[in-house]
């Protein structure tokens, strides 16, 4: 195995190789996906991104990690904004469909993950995707605590939209013919969360 170059050092950077490592294991799945196609897809060699990330399960957990970073600052900053609840509600909702818009390689990892439901997979949706989860059910349960409505299981709820959205996200070629050409996610959200169309 040759050592990596200064030149593709340099010019591979984290971020390049995981933006490559994203679609990659979107297609693949983590167990088959192979480290010499990500690295051809960031355009360097295997030994180049072994330099950066010893091993394939390293650079799945931070693809993983990072796309949840980003999720979560995205749905915090939407659950901040100086409006009312039913507002922000709307706000949470379609930031979390335009995030999967933006990256549908979240989604199918996702589904490959709940799919095999072994390996660091688990263990990675287990540490990103129940604190996000947490996070969404207590901004529901306490700032919509006087609007929503009130014997609704709330988790269950979020589940049942965030699960459709993903679906919706990667379902690629099928999307149209089953979802159809409009997003209905915020539609389906007020209807399971309000007892009326809110504001």
């Amino acid at each position: 195995m040759g050592r990596p170059t200064a030149k593709s050092i340099t010019t591979a950077t984290p971020e390049r190789l995981m933006d490559a490592a994203e679609g990659v294991f979107a297609e693949h799945g983590l167990r088959a996906a192979r480290l010499a196609d990500i690295a051809a897809a960031a355009g360097i060699r295997r030994p180049s991104l072994l330099y950066h990330f010893p091993s394939k399960e390293l650079l799945y957990s931070a693809v993983v990690r990072r796309t949840f970073e980003r999720l979560g600052a995205a749905l915090t900053s939407a659950m901040l904004r100086p409006v009312s609840f039913t507002a922000r509600f709307d706000a949470v909702v379609a930031t979390y469909a335009e995030f999967l818009t933006e990256h549908p390689e979240l989604a199918r990892i996702l589904v490959w993950e709940l799919l095999d439901g072994q390996g660091p997979g688990r263990a990675l949706l287990i540490e990103q995707v129940v604190p996000l989860l947490d996070l969404v059910e207590r901004f529901a349960r306490i700032e919509g605590r006087r609007e929503i409505k009130r014997d609704l299981p709330v988790r269950a709820a979020i589940l049942q939209i965030a699960s459709d959205l993903v679906l919706r996200a990667s379902a690629q070629q099928f999307k149209a013919a089953l979802w159809g050409d409009q997003d209905h996610a915020q539609a389906l959200a007020r209807a399971l969360f309000f007892s009326s169309t809110g504001e």
